[in-house]
């Protein structure tokens, strides 16, 4: 671990994200078990997100100043306090409040992308960021799967009870695993000529900070873009997969394991090398135009091999955005800003969350199928056009 400090970080976030996975893929089908309409089902999705919109930039502030490791903590018992509720839950609402407690104090992956900004080069930092990626691929792999036996065989609880257990776990790795002090990389020739660290931005001006530089507003225009269309797909796909299917929790839980093979293929044997060859804006056009092609046919998809095949290439597009919009993103803020640039970065997840899936939901609820897919799309399309525009001269670059 001292040679790979980003192994304690992998780990935890894979550990993480196989709980949520478990999650995932359930709650549309627990929602609709206990009367619950489509839209609803979108509202619930929402609701975590309006909380994490609240959460996202005090906990990057507060990862800062307090270090990641004691922050990360109190964010991942959160995330396990909302798994065991939901496992118990005998009614809608207490699926809103399982969501509502981990939305929260959700800080877990600002806080692991802070983590990795700390001890990285900005050179090596899309390969680590892959590493992300990968977690999220293994965790899309095994945790739907997973879901889908567990529900099947015991019911809705269970796969909320085995993410609770596996969260955890986290909180274990974490306190035994991840240094209290991350070990900080010794800078390039080119950072002793970048400009001055500006003083740490407060949680009131912190929006208005990043968006009045034009470096840092394009790349969280494009984050918030890439969240958008990955918040609308993955906020309607239960429905949408049900509806046009007749898939099951089951079903569901094979095919979003199926897009985290594509997945964590990508982010982890592939990223970077593609992007020490192509660069990551060039990665990221490319994979924003595979997400407006896979999501915006879904609507055309009637057979399981067209499905199969629009999923992978949807799959793999937004498996080279999110490592390379998020790297681009902390190259155009300095060192001791990462923390909080990456929590406005989650802000604007959340609020893409909370629109996404409602507008997913409402949708599909009036059976507007191929809107659905092509609303996704849409998103997709203006983080290709953002990612278009020019650099601005003359920006400070964080390295």
């Amino acid at each position: 671990m001292r040679r790979s400090p980003l192994l304690p970080i992998f780990l935890t976030v894979f550990v993480d994200v196989l709980g949520l996975t478990l999650v995932l893929p359930l709650l549309p089908f627990y929602a609709e078990h206990f009367g619950a309409s489509e839209l609803v089902v979108g509202v619930l999705a929402a609701s975590y997100a309006v909380c994490q919109l609240v959460s996202g930039p005090i906990l990057g502030r507060i990862s800062d100043r307090a270090g990641r490791k004691p922050t990360l903590l109190a964010s991942q018992t959160g995330t396990f306090i909302g798994f065991l509720v939901l496992g118990s839950a005998s009614s809608l609402w207490m699926l809103f409040l399982g969501r509502i407690i981990d939305g929260l104090t959700a800080g877990n992956l600002t806080i692991a992308q802070a983590y990795i900004s700390d001890v990285t080069r900005p050179e090596d930092r899309t390969k680590a960021f892959g590493l992300i990626g990968i977690a999220f691929g293994s965790g899309f792999l095994l945790g739907p799967a997973i879901t889908g036996e567990l529900a099947s065989r015991f019911g809705y609880g269970a796969p909320a009870y085995g993410a609770a257990v596996l969260s955890l776990t986290s909180i274990f790795l974490t306190a035994t695993l991840l240094p209290a002090k991350p070990v900080v990389p010794v800078a390039s020739p080119e950072a002793a000529t970048a400009a001055p660290r500006p003083a740490a931005i407060g949680r009131g001006d912190a929006f208005r900070r990043y968006f009045d530089r034009p470096l840092a507003r394009r790349r969280l225009l494009e984050f918030f873009a890439f969240s958008l269309s990955f918040s609308t797909l993955i906020g309607g796909l239960a429905l949408f997969l049900e509806r046009r299917f007749s898939f099951g929790v089951k079903e569901t839980g094979y095919l979003y394991a199926f897009s985290g093979l594509i997945g964590g293929s990508i982010q982890g044997g592939l990223i970077g090398r593609l992007a020490k060859r192509y660069g990551e804006e060039r990665l990221a056009l490319v994979g924003f135009a595979t997400m407006v092609i896979g999501y915006g046919l879904l609507g055309a998809a009637y057979t399981l091999p067209t499905l199969l095949v629009l999923v992978a290439i949807a799959a793999f597009g937004a498996a080279v955005v999110r490592p390379s919009v998020t790297t681009l993103l902390t190259k155009s803020v300095g060192r001791d800003e990462q923390g909080a640039a990456l929590g406005v970065s989650q802000s604007l997840a959340s609020v893409s969350q909370i629109i996404g899936p409602i507008g997913a939901g409402w949708l599909i609820e009036h059976r507007a199928l191929a809107a659905y897919g092509l609303m996704a799309a849409s998103f997709a399309a203006m983080g290709f056009v953002l990612g278009l525009q020019k650099i601005p001269v003359g920006e400070p670059v964080e390295l």
